[in-house]
């Protein structure tokens, strides 16, 4: 993943090319070319990328690792206070763990709104088993419970059903 160093390099390197573009412009209404109202285009559409790239090189773009937590996906988020991930069924309960505090991480934005009075992102982990040809069911291994209104929580509850492990297919041995 570029880092914000990159985007800054790739800043400037647009900026020069916005600044070619530009030139390129005012020589081109100077000697009337006929594709002088196309550079003004292709300037604005410089500007508007150069400025793209200035502002992801302000903003760090990282993810949160946490070891041990595995590969998940997000299946349902409300853009406000609840969201759902799911994993897959092999998954162990400390694997599960990692994963709900990485997913908690993640999904942590400052934009997010609670509705009501509640001010908790909720993150619930679910995987799917097919017990019969045909026949899937979502089974809900966990949830985790951070506020909204900081990025560190340190009171971030982790709960891990493990009445539901029972029903999850066991790992073949290869």
């Amino acid at each position: 993943m570029p880092s914000t160093a990159d985007f800054l390099q790739y800043t400037q390197w647009s900026g020069i090319a916005t600044i070619v573009f530009a030139v390129l412009t005012i020589l081109a209404f100077l000697l009337k070319w006929g594709f002088r109202f196309r550079l003004v285009g292709t300037t604005g559409f410089m500007l508007v990328l150069t400025a793209g790239l200035f502002s992801l090189s302000l903003v760090p773009l990282s993810r949160t690792v946490i070891p041990g937590a595995v590969k998940y996906t997000l299946v349902y988020d409300n853009g406000s206070n609840q969201t759902v991930i799911t994993t897959a069924p092999e998954i162990t309960p400390t694997q599960l763990e990692a994963t709900l505090r990485q997913a908690a991480s993640n999904l942590y934005s400052p934009g997010r709104l609670g509705s009501g009075n509640n001010k908790q992102l909720t993150v619930r982990a679910r995987t799917i088993i097919h017990s019969e040809p045909g026949l899937s069911v979502p089974v809900y291994l966990g949830q985790v419970n951070r506020a909204l209104t900081s990025r560190e929580d340190p009171e971030m509850a982790v709960e891990v059903y493990l009445d539901k492990f029972a029903s999850l297919p066991k790992p073949t041995a290869s």
